[in-house]
């Protein structure tokens, strides 16, 4: 799959770089999160929560409002899911990472999508992007070198916990897998409980 640069007009669609952000103080509380084979995603780390680095990002980034940081590390080369909410999310990567995106307005009526939409985007160490709500995501990957991958993860506090509702069976419903959180899967994954609609290739890095 070509990879493309998060730089490139291409990746405009799906969100866009942020500068000026004071994010030190993060990226070094990243250096004690593990990193394992196994994708890794916490959503809320209070030390880092608690840094003036996350002031910033919640004047800046999402207008005040009350947000959490977290982070999703590991070793993956798959696409596996994609996954969308209600509200833009903010991503720094700690290391060199490819990110895996389409766009919501490509979901098919019956919530299905086709794989062969999704483009693959290079995001060097060190850059801040805002990832739109419309657009679909999920785990990063690992870039080609790397023994691994560290993403910090901002989202409006609460997104991607458990739900304390049920949520319906028919329609967009069924694809809410947790607080602001609808996912569709690849039935190659397996993911417990998921929509499997992702159709075509599980697209490998």
């Amino acid at each position: 799959m070509q990879i493309q640069n998060i730089n490139e007009e291409s990746f405009k669609k799906y969100g866009k770089i942020l500068t000026g952000y004071h994010v030190d103080g993060i990226l070094a509380e990243m250096e004690h999160t593990p990193l394992t084979r196994e994708v890794i995603y916490v959503p809320s780390v209070e030390e880092m929560e608690a840094l003036p680095d996350a002031e910033e990002m919640k004047n800046r980034g999402f207008g005040g409002l009350p947000i959490q940081i977290g982070y999703c590390n590991g070793d993956n080369r798959k696409l596996n899911g994609l996954e969308y909410h209600r509200s833009s999310e903010i991503n720094i990567a700690v290391n060199n990472l490819v990110l895996l995106l389409g766009r919501e307005q490509d979901i098919e009526a019956d919530d299905t999508y086709d794989t062969s939409r999704v483009e693959a985007f290079f995001v060097p160490a060190g850059t801040v992007i805002e990832v739109y709500a419309t657009t679909l995501h999920y785990a990063p990957c690992t870039a080609e070198g790397e023994n691994g991958f560290r993403c910090v993860v901002v989202l409006p506090k609460g997104t991607n916990t458990e739900l304390d509702f049920a949520a319906g069976a028919e329609g967009e419903d069924r694809l809410l897998a947790a607080k602001n959180k609808w996912l569709i899967a690849h039935e190659e994954a397996g993911i417990v409980g998921a929509f499997c609609g992702l159709k075509g290739e599980n697209v490998t890095v």
